[in-house]
């Protein structure tokens, strides 16, 4: 009996184990799970502690954030705005109370009297921020249109002095402006070299965004040589460091902590940061800022030519091997460049060393050489590439009048070019009035454009001239009639346009299928 019972003893075991873990075995895995995870979590807490030390990043940022902000600073703009309350207030009063004092019923037939024009104002406020670049003269670059038409402008330090500006210098053209205060204990940060930069590099962008000062955002350069078309000179940095209103005029700074730009604006659909944001070169900048600080404004340096981008189909039309340079359209009159021997259809490809790719950075070239120094201009004529030394000469405060031509051809007349989807007349006076040309100039004026044709893919538009076709010039419509069916005209025509304020450019236009 005692054998027999002892036998029973493993099974019985057996049976409580299954019975056990059917009732416990769910709540113990688990808690065996959950101990495996903490084991693991706190295994990768401890490598975050020996990784965070090899992390120098975060120790470069924190370290170029605060050698420069100290040099941040806002500025607080405010403008007194007048206006005149409109005389239809007075009249809405009338219409309620009747003639006289709206508020005294006492005197209902008082005569009706025009009431003066009275002027009332109000206070318009605005933020941007600022860096600054000389800590001994009190120095602050920042952007034109922060302080631009300002009635009073305050600079903020970072340690929360204030000071009011004993002058301030702008120029619009590049959007650059520069503010003196008399302060002691200022900082300042150094300025560095925006050509240096390259697509990739990193940069911290120091500011007062929507008014929260000493704010820093971290990006990237994504790109250089942008334009937007909003002025005069451009050649932006494009950041994704994070850029808002209040950000204009502070600090684009590199690793080493040194100014390689101006934040200005930003592309945005919403007009809130998106991604893409501009900063003016501090190469650019540079000139501008010591001119400004020596007399007050900016002379930039001229040539004397209208000028073009050549896309491939005017390129090879001119046989051009390269659309990388910048097209002479128009040579003015005694212009330095007209003196030189610079001629229209010329291919500039540099000026002074330096290439000049597209039409803004020839702009951009001749604009920063200091007037009266002579470079070398290297360009393509006929197929040949040639060099000319040209004394660079004062940029006039109207470019467009070294472009006006004196005669015109007003001979009465109209030509069509249906292929291209063109009508043409004579430029006569009565004409050139209209379109607004100063003077009239020689050529056919554009009367008509066909919205789907090829002229309007092209941008041509009514008041615009036709002075050549092809290389030949054309003052009257029986001329531009015999010239478009020219050689080649099955395959496209060259024209040459100018506009109503001088400017010039080559098209090359294809017929309609």
């Amino acid at each position: 009996m005692k054998t027999a019972a002892r036998a029973w003893i493993p099974m019985v075991i057996v049976l409580a184990l299954m019975v056990a873990g059917t009732i416990y075995g769910p709540s113990l895995a688990g808690r065996v799970a959950y101990a495996v995870e903490v084991g693991k979590t706190e295994a990768a807490r401890a490598r975050l502690v020996e990784l965070s030390k090899l992390d120098h990043m975060s120790e470069l940022f924190r370290t170029v954030s605060k050698v420069v902000r100290p040099a941040v600073v806002e500025v607080r703009v405010t403008k007194r705005v007048k206006y005149v309350v409109p005389e239809s207030f007075d009249d809405l009063f009338r219409r309620h109370y009747g003639p006289g004092d709206p508020f005294d019923r006492r005197q209902p037939d008082r005569p009706k009297e025009k009431p003066e024009p009275r002027e009332r104002e109000f206070f318009r406020r605005g933020l941007g921020s600022g860096v600054i670049i000389d800590a001994k003269k009190g120095y602050i670059l920042t952007n034109h249109h922060v302080v631009s038409g300002a009635d009073e402008v305050e600079v903020v330090l970072a340690d929360k002095r204030s000071f009011k500006t004993e002058w301030i210098r702008g120029d619009v053209k590049s959007d650059v402006a520069v503010i003196k205060i008399k302060a002691d204990r200022l900082m300042e940060a150094p300025l560095g070299s925006s050509d240096k930069m390259a697509v990739g590099d990193w940069v911290l962008a120091i500011g007062a965004p929507a008014g929260l000062d000493q704010t820093v955002t971290a990006g990237i350069i994504s790109a250089k040589g942008r334009t937007t078309g909003g002025r005069g000179y451009e050649d932006f940095l494009q950041t994704d460091a994070a850029i808002n209103h209040g950000n204009s005029g502070g600090p684009l700074v590199n690793t080493r902590g040194e100014i390689i730009g101006i934040n200005t604006a930003i592309v945005s659909h919403t007009g809130m940061y998106s991604g893409i944001g501009l900063a003016i070169p501090i190469d650019m900048a540079k000139g501008i800022m010591k001119q400004l600080i020596k007399s007050g404004k900016v002379v930039r340096g001229y040539f004397g030519v209208a000028i073009q981008d050549l896309d491939e189909k005017l390129a090879k039309s001119f046989a051009l091997k390269t659309t990388k340079g910048t097209l002479i359209t128009r040579v003015a009159k005694g212009s330095p460049a007209d003196k030189a021997g610079l001629k229209e259809r010329d291919f500039i490809i540099s000026v002074n060393g330096k290439e000049t790719p597209n039409v803004n950075q020839l702009r951009n070239t001749i604009a920063a050489i200091t007037p009266g120094a002579t470079v070398p201009v290297e360009f393509y004529r006929g197929g040949k590439k040639r060099t000319l030394k040209v004394k660079i000469g004062t940029q006039p405060e109207d470019m467009t009048a070294a472009f006006i031509d004196e005669s015109s051809d007003d001979r009465p007349g109209k030509g069509r070019a249906k292929a291209y989807g063109l009508t043409v007349q004579p430029l006569t006076e009565a004409l050139a009035k209209k379109y607004g040309y100063k003077k009239p100039v020689k050529g056919v004026a554009i009367t008509e454009v066909e919205p789907t044709s090829s002229a309007a893919k092209s941008d041509l538009s009514k008041g615009m001239v036709i002075t050549h076709v092809h290389d030949k010039a054309v003052t009257s419509v029986a001329e531009f009639n015999k010239a478009m069916p020219a050689r080649d005209a099955e395959k496209g025509v060259r024209i040459r346009v100018t506009t109503p304020e001088g400017a010039a450019r080559f098209i090359f236009l294809t017929p309609s299928k």
